[in-house]
Order: structure tokens, then C-alpha cells, then sequence
């Protein structure tokens, strides 16, 4: 069974659990606390040397790290690709807007908040990062004025990783509210076997709200 390691309150780490979610792959759950040095361990750099999660180890043993790419690796061939060539660049275009627009400024943001719980420490840099995480969620919206999603259709790639952190941004602009309904209406129910693990136990993956 594939291993995940990651933190609850990651979007990238939450992009992948739900994609799993959604297509029934079991996936095991590895806990890392980022805020406490446990991915800069030398155990954990053996396995990812930029010290980043998610990171996922496939059935043959293989490291993935990026969630764009782990994405990619459980979804391709899936429901979630679309058929068409330009359609899948266009999905394509949407996961590289979110890991250079969303990313950035509105996960930056939301880590130095309520991960580190530190929003006085991080004022400036947060304020720095209000006006580009918004022009951000305005592109979004813009193109939901003429498509259902991203890059439109059937659920994608694209719109699962633009869910990971859009979801939880503090602007509730109609790009988050309209991405969250799409989402979280499509989402399967929550495995009542799955169990939360504690510490650095390895249990069955749990899909929750952030």
C-alpha cells in the first residue's frame, strides 16, 4: 500500500488525500509536524532531500515528492484527466497558476497564521501578500464567469489542486465559494474505519475539512 507523509493542515498534503479519496486508493498516513523539524530530520531527507511534504512512496518503494507531481502519478489514466489534448494542458495551466499564484501568497499566508500562529510576527510580510493572493482569486473568478471549473467540465486535476488552499482562504470571494461547492459536493463520504493516528504511527489516510 502507498505511505504518505504529511501535515493535516497542509493543502498541498490535503490535495492528495482528497484525489485519493475521491478515486478509493488506500493510502497509509504518516504524521510530519513541518513546525517542529520533523521533515529536516536526516531520516526524513534520506527519503526527501528539499525536506518537503507531502511526500509519497509508491507500491515498488519509489519516492514522489510535489504534490503537483503525486497528483499526476495517482491520476493520470483516471477520470480526473480529461480526454482532450488542449484540455489537458489547460489543466495543466491551472495546477501551474496554483503552485506560482495561490501557493505563495495566500498558503504563505495562511502557514504564518495558523501553523505558526504568529500573524503579529509575519504582519508585514502578510500584508505584502493580500493584494497578489486576491488578483489571484479575480483570475478565478473571471474565468468561472464562463466555465464550471478548471479548466472546465469534469472534475480535474486542476480544480483539486486549486481547492487544497482556496477553500480555506480568508477572502471568501465567489472564486472560493463557487470552487468549495464544486468540491466538496462531489466529495465521497468520510470512511468511518479510517482512523487519526498521533506521533509518527502510520495509520489509514482521513479526509477532512482544513
Amino acid at each position: 500500500m502507498p505511505r504518505l507523509w504529511g501535515q493535516e493542515a497542509s493543502g498541498n498534503c490535503y490535495k492528495v488525500k482528497l484525489l485519493a479519496s475521491h478515486l478509493g486508493v488506500p493510502l497509509e498516513w504518516v504524521r510530519i509536524d513541518v513546525t517542529k523539524g520533523e521533515s529536516r530530520t536526516p531520516a526524513f531527507l534520506a527519503m526527501s532531500p528539499a525536506g518537503q511534504v507531502p511526500l509519497l512512496r509508491c507500491d515498488d518503494g519509489s519516492m514522489l515528492a510535489e504534490s503537483g507531481a503525486i497528483l499526476w502519478y495517482l491520476g493520470e489514466g483516471t477520470r480526473f484527466v480529461p480526454q482532450d489534448k488542449l484540455a489537458v494542458a489547460r489543466m495543466f495551466q491551472w495546477m501551474f497558476f496554483e503552485q506560482y499564484r495561490v501557493e505563495p501568497n495566500i498558503a504563505t499566508s495562511r502557514y504564518w497564521i495558523h501553523l505558526l500562529s504568529a500573524p503579529a510576527r509575519f504582519r508585514d510580510q502578510i500584508a505584502a501578500k493580500r493584494d497578489p493572493g486576491l488578483a489571484a482569486l479575480a483570475v478565478m473568478e473571471s474565468h468561472l464567469g464562463h466555465a464550471d471549473g478548471f479548466p472546465g467540465g469534469a472534475l480535474s486535476l486542476g480544480d483539486i489542486a486549486l481547492y487544497g488552499y482556496v477553500h480555506c482562504a480568508e477572502a471568501r470571494r465567489r472564486a472560493s465559494r463557487c470552487g468549495r461547492r464544486r468540491a466538496m459536493s462531489r466529495r465521497p463520504p468520510r470512511d468511518r474505519a479510517a482512523r487519526r493516528t498521533g506521533g509518527r504511527k502510520a495509520g489509514r489516510v482521513r479526509v477532512d475539512p482544513l
